[in-house]
């Protein structure tokens, strides 16, 4: 390796770097006007917002999802009492909620074991796809052919039709 050094290459960068000096003696106007944001407008919303927090922890509730008690079934229902058969139509329509959430769940972990196992999903699979045909048979089975506008009343008597020709088939096989 060569004893000299070229200096001009590798120039060694300087060692102080220097200061801007003001050209000017008038002071700058955006310092006055952060201040008086600062005093202004920004220490009192910030001293309100943390005595909402102060308060806000004070009293905490804690709040996860809404638990609703059990109704009793339209059937159940005396006849004549409209509350009852509010309050089993809004039960209704909960269970169906669930029921399509459950059902879409299952798809979903039945999508992600089709991805995860690409050509072998057939095999790696099968209990998902099996656990997948049986949610969607028996959503099918409650809550088929109702359409968008399926109610409690029609969803019973739905279940009562079908209940009728599974009797009906099962005297038949005798």
């Amino acid at each position: 390796m060569p004893e000299d050094h070229d200096w001009e290459a590798y120039k060694v960068p300087p060692t102080r770097t220097p200061v801007s000096e003001r050209t000017t003696s008038v002071p700058n106007p955006v310092n006055y006007f952060q201040t008086a944001f600062n005093y202004v407008l920004d220490t009192p919303v910030s001293f309100i917002r943390e005595w909402i927090e102060r308060w806000q922890n004070r009293n905490k509730f804690y709040y996860y999802h809404q638990k609703f008690r059990r109704v009793p079934d339209l059937s159940q229902c005396l006849e004549g009492d409209y509350l009852c058969y509010y309050e089993a139509e809004a039960q209704w329509r909960r269970d169906r909620m669930v029921d399509q959430e459950i059902v879409e769940i299952v798809r979903e972990r039945m999508a992600a074991c089709k991805q995860r196992e690409g050509p072998n999903q057939f095999q790696n699979c099968a209990k998902e796809m099996e656990l997948l045909a049986q949610v969607t048979k028996a959503y099918q089975d409650r809550y088929g052919d109702l359409g968008y506008h399926g109610n409690a009343r029609t969803c019973l008597m739905k279940q009562k039709h079908r209940m009728m020709e599974e009797r009906k088939a099962a005297q038949e096989k005798q």
